[in-house]
């Protein structure tokens, strides 16, 4: 089992979201502690050979309101995830 934190601007971006949004959000958080490389997760460009970064893309109808990206970076050697950004769509 892993561990799955919020950045700072992370955390700040979640307390302006509704609280579907949030309750979706949190569901990916919690996901991630199960499985830190989900198969809905999608690869990014990652300059750090310690980590890998993905995002989990969250539509209107899993939210509630917005669709929202959970932008994320797992580090093995520690075995946790850091969420580093939730972008909300308009």
């Amino acid at each position: 089992m892993s561990h799955a934190f919020y950045s700072d601007a992370a955390d700040k971006a979640r307390a302006e979201l509704s609280r579907s949004e949030q309750a979706a959000v949190e569901s990916v958080r919690r996901a991630l502690e199960d499985d830190p490389d989900p198969d809905r997760a999608r690869g990014l460009p990652d300059a750090d050979p310690g980590s890998e970064s993905y995002v989990i893309e969250l539509l209107p109808e899993q939210t509630g309101g917005r669709g929202i990206s959970v932008v994320y970076r797992y580090a093995q050697d520690l075995d946790a995830c850091l969420i580093l950004w939730l972008i909300a769509g308009p």
